[in-house]
């Protein structure tokens, strides 16, 4: 579904991304790990459009959409929820979901039928409707940006730091409910300083480092990789 080659992304000087080169496969969950600094944000927000790559090409469902301006990626069906979860705060949960439907081209009628159908499925967000949404709690406020993004009707649906800030409990909530929605036909790129979580959750997994790939297998083979262990797990097989 993606193909990105050869990316190198510079900040000035710096260089962020350096040679990268992935894939996603429709219908599966990709992982992309490392600690923070390793390129990984700087990698989606290139995919999605809010950052011009130096060199390199992004494909998506074979067509080239490299340097494509963000509301155009959006269109084609690639929705970024960035870290942070970007919520406006001051409007209801509703009005936030409302928000997305600027991005459909569908009735209202169909659009709030979509809307009401995510609302039954996350309980807590239903009975929270008209409360602002800053003043849920950590996990409500991702769930929120959850369903926003959802309701843009996504093939491919990029989620940045999901877990950051949370409880282990409710990290497990999140993680349940991106399997769900992976299960239901959406493909997911997800990017986690969270390796187990996000591993344990994935087909596939990339390992970051300074910008640049340094390691990529079977999610689950990956987990139990000494480097990986080590590093990203804090485990020791010594």
């Amino acid at each position: 579904m993606i193909k990105v080659e050869n990316l190198y992304v510079k900040y000035g000087g710096i260089t962020a991304v350096r040679d990268v080169s992935f894939e996603v496969e429709e219908g599966k969950i990709i992982a992309l790990i490392g600690n923070n600094g390793a390129g990984k944000t700087s990698t989606l927000k290139t995919i999605s459009g809010l950052v011009k790559p130096d060199k390199g090409r992004i494909y998506f469902e074979g067509n080239d959409i490299t340097g494509m301006k963000p509301h155009e990626i959006v269109k084609k069906g690639i929705v970024h929820i960035p870290e942070g979860r970007h919520i406006f705060p001051n409007l209801t949960v509703k009005e936030n979901l409302i928000m997305s439907s600027s991005s459909r081209n569908v009735t209202k009628s169909r659009f709030h039928e979509e809307m009401n159908k995510a609302l039954q499925s996350f309980k807590v967000l239903k009975e929270r409707e008209n409360q602002l949404a800053g003043t849920l709690s950590g996990g409500e406020q991702q769930m929120l940006a959850i369903v926003r993004g959802m309701l843009q009707a996504p093939k491919l649906l990029m989620l940045d730091e999901p877990s950051m800030g949370l409880a282990p409990l409710v990290v497990e909530e999140v993680f349940r409910i991106i399997k769900d929605i992976n299960n239901n036909g959406t493909t997911i790129l997800v990017v986690e300083q969270n390796a187990q979580v996000a591993l344990s959750a994935a087909d596939y997994g990339y390992v970051m480092e300074v910008g640049e790939i340094i390691l990529h297998d079977d999610a689950k083979l990956l987990l139990t990789n000494p480097q990986v262990k080590k590093i990203y797990l804090g485990e020791n097989d010594d």
